[in-house]
């Protein structure tokens, strides 16, 4: 099986690689763990900067961060996860049509991503990214939520065995 999770960094795609590493996979499945470089970043980057930025520095340096950060989780899903073939690969776009294009050129059985990851600028500009992936994807979609848990919570009201109150 080939599964493709895509990742930010925020709580949404955190919970996607748990989700992939709690899950028994069928032998010898792949895992192709996926970020993208966005446009939207080097734009955001020059309005802070209120000054001319040159792009091509902001390029390389955030791309090595993504690839620095790619690698951690990859590196981390192969050690929890160590049945699955795990490769990471850097794409460069807009989030939602990289996802789906690497999905059809790999020939994806799965893509695995979380529900929420940009913040409300980026959303507005670029819109729902796994609402799209969902819409558009020549394969199945998995959108994992995020649970949120109250400091203090008592995890045992998530037991659907015991009784409600």
């Amino acid at each position: 099986m080939r599964i493709l999770l895509a990742v930010d960094g925020s709580p949404g795609s955190e919970a996607a690689v748990e989700e992939v590493c709690r899950r028994p996979w069928p032998p010898e499945s792949e895992v192709r763990v996926v970020t993208v470089l966005t446009p939207i970043d080097y734009i955001l980057m020059q309005e802070a900067a209120h000054s001319p930025v040159n792009f091509d520095d902001i390029l390389e340096q955030q791309g090595m961060e993504a690839a620095k950060r790619l690698s951690e989780i990859a590196d981390d899903l192969a050690q929890r996860a160590p049945g699955l073939h795990v490769t990471p690969r850097l794409l460069e776009g807009l989030p939602k049509e990289a996802i789906v294009d690497e999905a059809e050129q790999w020939s994806a059985d799965l893509i695995v991503i979380g529900s929420n990851g940009y913040g409300s600028i980026k959303r507005f500009v670029l819109g729902s990214v796994s609402l799209a992936v969902a819409l558009y994807a020549p394969c199945s979609v998995e959108i994992v939520r995020q649970l949120p848990i109250q400091s203090g919570s008592d995890l045992s009201s998530l037991d659907s065995n015991s009784p409600s109150q």
